[in-house]
């Protein structure tokens, strides 16, 4: 191996990812790719070499960084990016355990297990941390609880561990897409539905109102294109001074707009724009 321009990104088998691989694969990168099963479709791209990795397994995302470290020697990595994740929605009542559960190994113990094993490549190749955020993690949304907690926690433990990376010149960088068009949204639809038609019949009554409201408002939602994520991503990999947070364009801009206002008004325009400001208690709709 003679490239000294190499990352790794997790979660690369999804939509986000792809794109991810793709446009820094193009740019000259050999991207360490972080798959669960073989990679299918990426191990043929030019630069991309596949490494199977569980986020949540601490002992194989060891096992992945000594691998990867053989390959890259004394060179190191460019970039840790942490994109894997998932959404876990409903109403945080009805969330089961192991879904709850599911959505913090994922989406916040994930990162952590990941930047903690790559750390050395990252002191050897001046590299530098990107976390894959979301809005809900400065602004909360009522029936994502658990996507909002899991990627809140993630942007805390961005924040510390950037001051505790100073000394190294190690970035930690946030990049946050809004509302995109790949398969992660419909996988935790179908997840949602399944977690509702295991809970008891009287409690999924309760919310039936305010979820048909969230169905209606969201209906003509249009998720953006994957590529301004990758695009944003290159830059928080290649800017000679990193910002802290970078925003993709889109709907997370408009989050940002609605970050500057006080939390009461904040909270009565959400509820208001998913239609839930005349739900009543146990009101079906």
């Amino acid at each position: 191996m003679t490239e000294r321009k190499a990352v790794l990104i997790t979660g690369a088998s999804g939509g986000i990812g792809r794109a991810l691989v793709r446009s820094l694969a193009d740019r000259g990168y050999t991207v360490f790719v972080g798959v669960r099963d073989g990679g299918e479709g990426l191990a043929d791209v030019p630069g991309v070499r596949p490494v199977r990795l569980e986020v949540t397994d601490p002992d194989g995302v060891e096992a992945a960084a000594r691998q990867v470290g053989r390959e890259v020697r004394d060179w190191g990595l460019a970039a840790v990016i942490n994109n894997a994740g998932v959404i876990v929605q409903g109403p945080l009542e009805l969330v089961p355990p192991a879904e709850l559960r599911r959505q913090f190994e994922v989406n916040t113990f994930g990162p952590a297990f990941v930047t903690r094993a790559f750390l050395p490549l990252l002191r050897a190749g001046a590299g530098r941390v990107i976390n894959i955020s979301a809005p809900t993690a400065r602004q909360p949304m009522p029936f994502l609880a658990a996507l909002s907690g899991s990627k809140a926690a993630l942007a805390a433990m961005s924040q510390a561990l950037r001051m505790e990376l100073a000394a190294w010149d190690i970035p930690v960088v946030l990049v946050e897409p809004g509302t995109t068009a790949t398969e992660i949204f419909d996988k935790a639809g179908a997840a949602a539905k399944a977690a509702l038609a295991l809970a008891e019949p009287h409690r999924v009554a309760l919310y039936a109102g305010h979820l048909a409201a969230v169905e209606k408002a969201l209906a003509g939602q249009r998720p953006g294109p994957v590529e301004p994520v990758a695009r944003t991503v290159a830059r928080a990999l290649e800017d000679r001074r990193p910002k802290r947070l970078y925003v993709v364009p889109g709907d997370a801009r408009l989050i940002s707009l609605l970050t500057r206002l006080p939390v009461a008004l904040r909270e009565r325009l959400v509820i208001g724009n998913l239609g839930l400001a005349g739900v009543r208690a146990g009101d079906a709709g």
